[in-house]
Order: C-alpha cells, then sequence, then structure tokens
C-alpha cells in the first residue's frame, strides 16, 4: 500500500470476493470481481437485490469482458447465489470492454438463456459501443489509431504494426451490444430494491460514464471515475483527435466532492473504500503534477506526445498500455493548448509538437 493509500478507509480490508462467489458491501449490495488479461487484472462488478412490477430479482452493474472464464464465472453465480431469482435489468457505466462485454450475454440469460431483459445505459456510451463493437477498429487499435499516434511521434514500426493488427481488439472483447436499450440521463433516480439510486455522469475517461449514488445510505458505485489505487485514464484518441478530456474529468469529479466524506465508494477497480474526497484531492493533485511536468519538458525543446511518454511514465509499457499512455500524454498537452499555455505545431517530419 502506498502513502496516499493510507490516507484512504477501505473497511473490508484484504477481504474480497473469490471468483464465482459474491461479498455484502451493504444490505442487498454484492461485490463481484472477475479477472481481466491486462496489467489491470480484475474488474468489480456489482449485484444488487431488486424487485420491478412485483416481480423480486436482481439488477447487475457492469459485466466483465467476453470470455469462457468469465461466462463460467457468471453461470456459477446464478445456480448458487441468485437464490432461485432472475435478473431484471443490466446497467452498464460506459462502454469499455471490461464494463460492456458481456452485455449482451446476460441480457440474454447466460448459456441458458434464463431471461431477455433490457440493458440500462446513456446514449454516449450505447452508441460508441455499438460503432466500435461494429468492428472498424476502436481507440485501442486498428489503422486510425496507429495513424494517429504516429502523428503524435510513435515511429517505431513495431508498436505501428501491434495497432494496425490490433483492428478487432474491441470487438473480440465485445462481440455484440442489445440491439435496444432503456437509456440513462444525469439526474435520473432509479428505484433498486426500495433504494433511490441517483445517476450521475461524467466525462473525460469515456463519453457519458454513469456512477450511481445512493445519498441516503451514503454508498456511489463509482465506475470508472475515482479509483482509489490508480488514477483513471484519461485520454486523447483519434475518434476526436482535437478533445480536451482532461477538462472535462477535472470538471467532473467536482460532481463527487459535494458527497458526504464517509460515502462508501464502490470502484470497478481496486477495493471499497471511504475518503472520497480525499482521493479527489489526491486526484486533482496529481493531475496538477503532471502538467508541470509537461509545462517544464515543453520549455526546455518542442515536445511530441511520445517524447512526454517517458516525463509521466517511468516503467517499460506493453502496446496496451502505450495506447493508453500516449493518450494521456495528448490529454494533458492538449489541456495547456486549448488554455493558450501552449502552441502546437507540426513539423516537416508530420510530427505535432507543442511549445510555449
Amino acid at each position: 500500500m502506498n502513502a496516499l493509500e493510507h490516507q484512504l478507509d477501505y473497511p473490508f480490508a484484504d477481504s474480497m470476493p473469490a471468483a464465482g462467489t459474491t461479498q455484502q458491501v451493504a444490505p442487498g449490495v454484492y461485490w463481484l470481481r472477475m479477472p481481466l488479461p491486462f496489467a489491470l487484472d480484475h474488474i468489480n462488478l456489482w449485484l444488487l437485490r431488486d424487485e420491478i412490477d412485483g416481480q423480486k430479482g436482481w439488477t447487475i452493474v457492469d459485466c466483465g469482458i467476453a470470455s469462457d472464464e468469465i461466462k463460467a464465472n457468471w453461470e456459477k453465480l446464478f445456480d448458487t447465489a441468485l437464490e432461485g431469482l432472475p435478473v431484471l435489468r443490466v446497467i452498464v457505466t460506459h462502454c469499455h470492454p471490461d464494463h460492456l462485454g458481456l452485455a449482451n450475454w446476460l441480457c440474454e440469460g447466460g448459456d441458458r438463456k434464463r431471461w431477455s431483459v433490457r440493458l440500462w445505459i446513456t446514449l454516449g456510451e450505447y452508441m460508441l459501443g455499438r460503432v466500435m463493437a461494429a468492428g472498424d477498429g476502436s481507440n485501442a487499435g486498428g489503422e486510425g489509431a496507429a495513424r494517429h499516434f504516429a502523428r503524435h511521434g510513435l515511429r517505431d514500426e513495431a508498436s505501428l504494426d501491434k495497432l494496425r493488427n490490433r483492428k478487432s481488439y474491441y470487438s473480440n472483447l465485445v462481440p455484440s451490444v442489445p440491439g435496444q436499450y432503456r437509456r440513462m440521463r444525469d439526474g435520473d433516480a432509479l428505484s433498486i430494491g426500495g433504494r433511490t439510486w441517483r445517476v450521475v455522469t461524467g466525462f473525460g475517461h469515456s463519453p457519458e460514464h454513469c456512477a450511481l449514488h445512493s445519498e441516503a445510505d451514503g454508498v456511489l458505485i463509482s465506475g470508472d471515475m475515482v479509483l482509489p489505487r490508480i488514477s483513471t485514464n484519461v485520454s486523447v484518441f483519434d475518434i476526436e483527435p482535437e478533445g480536451n478530456p482532461l477538462a472535462l474529468y477535472l470538471g467532473s469529479l467536482g460532481r463527487y466532492e459535494t458527497m458526504v466524506a464517509e460515502t462508501l465508494v464502490l470502484p470497478s477497480h481496486g477495493k471499497p473504500f471511504r475518503g472520497l474526497r480525499t482521493r479527489i484531492g489526491q486526484l486533482r493533485d496529481h493531475h496538477a503534477a503532471r502538467l508541470a511536468e509537461v509545462r517544464a519538458a515543453c520549455a526546455q525543446k518542442p515536445c511530441s506526445a511520445a517524447d512526454i511518454v517517458p516525463v509521466m511514465f517511468k516503467r517499460e509499457l506493453d502496446i496496451h498500455q502505450m495506447t493508453f499512455a500516449m493518450g494521456e500524454a495528448l490529454a494533458h498537452l492538449h489541456l495547456l493548448w486549448l488554455q493558450g499555455e501552449l502552441k502546437r505545431v507540426q513539423g516537416d517530419d508530420g510530427v505535432v509538437r507543442f511549445n510555449p
């Protein structure tokens, strides 16, 4: 545990659910963990007791990627943890593969087609998920991603080839998205199991991320917007090449600062914690420090995003991590550029660089 983590309270300490099991974290709220084949090796999912139109059952929040291992874990949970009751709806916080991947399979009742229920998601997340699942590449791979990162200084041909060959990255992890959905909007009040959850949208990490806040119970399902151990990835990708996601993300953090200090935060990665305002302060400090590094580097010489990556990330990166590192370096450059501190110039070599 690092020094910043010591400033947070982890009410369940090191206790966490094993694969295919649940752990109660609040009345009617259960924690699940599913494996991921990345450096970030797990995702937290949530199972909520529910009742719709007199039918008792469950609401699932987030899904995991499409994999046989995760499907098997879900099937075990269907047989052992649902008390013979059906799933009534599937809520997805945002369109990234670890959250949306198995949504269609879950809505259709798993391998044995136990039920047929609606996906609940915001419009922005649903539409981008549908676009990327269609197989035309994604933020993390394909020809567009390779061109985008090459323009910003990634010129290693082996890395660019790996990016081009990842054109099916998203569609492999999210093989299908339900053809219909129920739209969630900021401020909506969802009644789930007798508890009111308010939809809180956030931006910068994804188009229209949905967190769920039960003010009466002091519980926040934060998705990826507030994580306890790592900072949320905020990236400029090819689909919005002049975007300013870091400004959007920092602005969105203010939505959570008004929540009570002792709110129990249920994040998508890491362990449930208390200390929400402390963590938001840590995240703001983190990005302020990174912005200071970027200013200093650009004052020494014009810098591309590829030049900034080793300034911000002091470790070896695989191609998956490199896409997010490049995107995040560019997000910090763009915030300074779009607020007038830096200018950007495309060189004769085609690479975009930034300087004061």
